[in-house]
């Protein structure tokens, strides 16, 4: 059996390959299986032995009990006046018959009790891994995908693990031992004509169950992709609904988004219209056979050939039989569609992180309290979407100083941020931190090391106390409040009725953007690193704020590196060295003085910029 999908690819953004994605039946088993062996569940082996030990005393029992019924209605005899005598034997049968019976349904509700924590452990060790991976794939992929649609694969494809082991270990192979069991039973107790009437059948149900669900796929794929397209066009909305109200595009996006439901409607309705075609089909076949071979029965019985109570017996094994035939469908049509989910949750872990640790990465040396020294050797890099990025740029900036990166937009100033916090790697040259260079240091000991004030800060929909703690989770209350004065945060929270409780809202949209950039201050100096990225961490605030945090970031720079992406060129005016940065390349460099006395590009930006002050 396969299930594979030639030709399909999956583009996830960034500059990702396409990932093409083949599924096989037996590779896909194994998937499933490693998988369950690390969901970490407890008495993991146990759990697996007794559920599937249950799984066939149960169908065992479903397949025996018709039999019992059926010998139980062949001891009884007429009686003189023309009653029936029951005998104990009959007693004892058809006690066997219900005992088993009750042991078939039980059976699996037993199983799921504890089979349970096994597949729920799975599902959520499917979602934790992608989720994960997902979290370490590159920026470039992060900036174009969809949250709404990531977070649907991610959920979907989780939740296809649990059916997909359900079905697959607890279904699909017990019910073709059961059904080998129902046949024989059958060939030995009834005729070999039964056998080869259900055989029939059950071969027509199951060619016919195959061709239209794989003829289904495509609606099943669409009625995803129109899926996706709704959640992340409704994700989007939601994140960026500021910007909505700003531009009044309310009205537009919803247009768009009943457009959206539409197309998701018109695909709901044809995968429903061929789901009916299907149930349709496999109730005909069913019913047709199910009537072909009750009539066989009484037609022998009639003749003598057999007993009243095996026409009872062939009835109740052909209930018995058609019924595991009938999820057959059911589960062969849902891991079809199960495994559609589930291709591209799988291509999403395909997709390769651009920013992993090399194998003989090292941590950084202890740090000597001055900071660190930060140096671009020659570095070059270049976005896709982009035709100017690095080219060529060498600095370095020693422990304890400050170095000033400025020009205008798109020079390369963010790109060389990102490539300091090895966010990206240099396609050309090195970037290095105290000698090392970052692809040989393990980035949770860059982390440690380097911290953003980014322009726009994001702030997680928690409490003020969370989102400053965030960036050192074991730090005290003590410390947390100390950051938070030290950004000029204390009147604020001080003024508020919850304090540092108080809940920032999505993105943090409670806050004014003023306060957000002191939030992300605050951070940044309780994460206490030796680098610290200024990406124009008070353009957001008003003249007497900006004077203060300006004043309490030169206290901060004390021993530490610092680097700064400026627009305002009055704030970087005691910078040790100041870049200036046009279509990637660097063009002046030196101090304040010594660029205004070049009466270069930086000399004209000051002039401009202070006669419009």
């Amino acid at each position: 059996m396969s299930f594979a999908h030639p030709g399909m690819t999956r583009r996830f953004g960034g500059d990702s390959a396409p990932v093409e994605t083949r599924f096989s039946f037996w590779g896909s088993l194994g998937d499933l299986g490693r998988l369950v062996m690390r969901s970490g569940a407890p008495q993991l082996r146990l759990r697996i032995a007794v559920a599937l030990v249950l799984v066939f005393v149960g169908k065992g029992a479903g397949v025996i009990a018709p039999v019992m019924l059926g010998e139980a209605i062949n001891t009884l005899r007429p009686a003189a006046l023309g009653g029936a005598a029951i005998g104990s034997l009959f007693l004892v049968l058809v006690g066997a018959f219900a005992g088993l019976r009750l042991v078939a349904a039980c059976a699996p509700f037993a199983r799921d009790a504890i089979f349970t924590r096994v597949s729920q452990s799975t599902m959520a060790k499917a979602a934790v891994e992608t989720f994960s991976h997902a979290l370490g794939l590159s920026l470039d992929f992060h900036q174009s995908k969809q949250t709404g649609t990531l977070t649907r694969i991610i959920d979907r494809g989780s939740r296809s693990t649990d059916f997909l082991i359900r079905s697959l270990i607890f279904s699909l192979g017990p019910t073709l031992v059961e059904l080998i069991m129902a046949m024989v039973v059958m060939v030995v107790r009834l005729d070999l004509a039964f056998a080869a009437t259900a055989l029939a059948t059950m071969v027509l149900y199951v060619v016919v169950t195959f061709r239209i669900t794989n003829w289904r796929l495509s609606h099943r794929r669409e009625l995803n992709d129109t899926d996706n397209r709704v959640a992340g066009l409704s994700g989007d909305a939601l994140i960026n609904y500021e910007t909505l109200k700003t531009f009044g595009a309310e009205d537009r996006m919803v247009e768009t988004y009943e457009a959206a439901m539409g197309d998701y409607v018109n695909a709901s309705a044809r995968a429903n219209a061929s789901l009916n075609l299907l149930n349709a089909s496999q109730s005909l076949i069913l019913n047709v056979g199910l009537g072909a071979m009750t009539a066989m029965a009484g037609y022998l019985v009639a003749g003598g050939q057999l007993r009243i109570g095996d026409i009872t017996m062939a009835v109740m094994l052909l209930s018995g039989l058609y019924a595991p035939l009938g999820m057959l469908g059911f589960q062969y049509r849902e891991i079809r569609q199960a495994f559609i989910d589930m291709e591209q949750m799988v291509s999403l872990r395909d997709v390769t992180p651009d920013i992993v640790d090399a194998p003989d990465a090292v941590v950084l040396p202890p740090a000597s309290g001055q900071g660190s020294a930060v140096a671009f050797d020659h570095v070059g890099f270049q976005h896709d979407a982009r035709s100017v990025g690095l080219r060529d740029v060498s600095f370095l900036t020693p422990p304890g100083t400050t170095t000033a990166l400025v020009g205008p937009s798109g020079a390369g100033k963010t790109t060389a941020v990102r490539l300091a916090m090895r966010l990206l790697d240099p396609k050309e040259g090195r970037v290095l931190i105290d000698g090392l260079d970052m692809r040989q240091v393990k980035q949770s000991a860059l982390r440690q090391a380097v911290a953003l004030v980014p322009q726009d800060v994001a702030l997680f929909n928690d409490s003020l106390y969370a989102n400053i703690a965030f960036a050192r989770p074991g730090a005290s209350l003590e410390e947390v409040r100390a950051a938070a004065e030290a950004a000029e945060l204390g009147p604020f929270i001080d003024g508020l009725p919850n304090g540092m409780s108080t809940m920032v809202g999505e993105r943090g949209l409670k806050l004014s953007g003023g306060e957000r950039q002191r939030v992300g201050i605050a951070r940044a100096l309780l994460a206490n690193p030796r680098v610290l990225i200024l990406d124009e961490a008070t353009s957001a605030l008003d003249g007497p704020t900006e004077a203060a945090i300006q004043e309490t970031l030169r206290k901060v720079k004390a021993g530490r590196t610092t680097l700064v992406i400026a627009h305002r060129l009055s704030t970087i005016v005691d910078a040790d060295q100041i870049l200036v940065l046009r279509r990637g390349r660097i063009v002046e460099r030196g101090t304040h003085a010594e660029l205004l006395a070049k009466t270069g590009e930086y000399a004209a930006l000051w002039r401009r910029q202070t006669r419009e002050a």
